[in-house]
């Protein structure tokens, strides 16, 4: 089964930084996209960064480009979030989330992915 947890969430002020990670098990993790999305309250869960398996490119929303990076380490099955000069529209649960390897991954499509984390929450303050 596979299974993804999330950790490095907390709060902090606007300028700041945190690093968030994501532990994959019961797969592969070296094969497969890894992804972050974000979800506010009273908004849809939105796409944040992407990197495909072998990490050589990475994908990121125009909101967050410039500020935050995605990385992953294969021999750790962990893929990481550096989210730096944070904004108080930041502010949501983070969730990183895998899919099940199809072909044509529409990767900024919540609904390409198969399995997710339960989320960690991410605070700034004004």
């Amino acid at each position: 089964q596979v299974q993804l947890v999330e950790s490095g969430g907390g709060l902090v002020q606007a300028g700041g930084s945190l690093r968030l990670s994501c532990a994959v098990s019961g797969r592969t993790f070296s094969s497969y996209t890894m992804a972050w999305f974000r979800q506010s309250p009273g908004k849809e869960r939105e796409f944040v960064a992407a990197i495909r398996w072998n990490g050589i490119i990475p994908y990121y929303a125009d909101s967050v480009k410039g500020r935050f990076t995605i990385s992953r380490e294969n021999t750790k099955n962990t893929v990481y979030l550096q989210m730096r000069s944070l904004k108080p529209e930041d502010t949501a649960v983070y969730y990183c989330a895998t899919d099940i390897g199809r072909s044509g991954l529409r990767i900024t499509v919540v609904s390409e992915y198969d399995y997710w984390g339960q989320g960690t929450q991410v605070t700034v303050s004004s």
